[in-house]
């Protein structure tokens, strides 16, 4: 049996397949999103139901892609669910491809009370917005963070979600709180504020609960970035949270899980601008499911 000082947000029945509705874009070429949250849910048991906000050619670190946006089909999506009586116990949403598509994840939220709400506020990185994301779609966004019960940024993602200014990756461990206690402020339940380079060859990650900072999490920095690694994370993080870990060690595996993937995809072609390659990394995250 786990036994944990840290929360523990899913308690998994024997035999249960947990059933995960991941709201994200799903990119034909580029290792992101849907095409990362689908295998890696799946690889720890759950059922992955996806809600497509987007579809795009590839994503969009590409000098060229198409996006077409699905929100207008996305009623209709959900109506027939209710009609054939779907059940969720998580939801799980990334990348939206418009503001209205938040009134959909918080209709999902109504529809299933019962259900985990998994953010990650998928809107930029390195002090920029991707190119898709609007003021209006930054500023919808800010409505997720009251009642997530875990909620992902990335340093950009913070102060946009905040109105703090972006000071890069190396800040200070008052700017860290300062920036968490906001979003705890804001309503999020558990925050995990990512990214935090000290070019100590270390990457760190901060997991806060409830109204206080519970863990600083460091992981050996690689010495290059590859796109889609943040979809992967909160994958990771997911997966082992319907796994049944506590929150600290969920954000833990979900660090190393993405080390080990990059580690792999450098010997991948094209690496750097296709994303993570984590398809032989997969083992990890169904060990989770071996009951420790």
């Amino acid at each position: 049996m786990i036994d944990s000082s840290y929360p523990v947000l899913y308690t998994r029945p024997e035999h249960y397949i947990p059933r995960i509705a991941a709201v994200h874009d799903m990119c034909g070429y580029g290792k992101c999103s849907l095409g990362v949250a689908i295998p890696v849910l799946s690889a720890a048991g759950c059922d992955v139901c996806p809600v497509p906000t987007a579809l795009f050619s590839a994503h969009t670190r590409y000098p060229v892609f198409t996006m077409h946006d699905t929100t207008e089909i996305l009623d209709g999506y959900l109506d027939a669910w209710k009609q054939i009586g779907v059940g969720l116990d998580g939801i799980y949403s990334g990348f939206l491809g418009s503001a209205e598509q938040v009134a959909l994840i918080e209709r999902l939220y109504a529809e299933y009370p019962n259900a985990l709400h998994i953010v990650d506020p998928v809107m930029g990185d390195a002090g920029k917005r991707y190119p898709t994301y609007t003021e209006e779609l930054c500023a919808a966004m800010g409505s997720l963070v009251n009642g997530a019960d875990i909620l992902t940024p990335n340093l950009t993602e913070a102060s946009i979600l905040t109105g703090y200014a972006y000071e890069g990756q190396d800040v200070s461990y008052d700017y860290v709180e300062k920036i968490i206690n906001a979003l705890l402020s804001q309503g999020a339940k558990t925050v995990i504020l990512k990214g935090i380079d000290h070019n100590d060859g270390k990457l760190r990650n901060y997991v806060a609960c409830g109204t206080e900072i519970v863990a600083e999490l460091a992981h050996r920095k690689l010495p290059y970035m590859l796109h889609g690694t943040g979809d992967l994370f909160c994958s990771a993080l997911t997966a082992a949270v319907y796994a049944g870990r506590d929150v600290v060690e969920a954000t833990r595996f979900a660090g190393e899980f993405v080390r080990e993937a990059m580690t792999i995809t450098q010997y991948q072609p094209d690496y750097q601008q296709r994303g993570v390659s984590f398809e032989s990394c997969l083992g990890s995250v169904a060990a989770l499911l071996v009951v420790k």
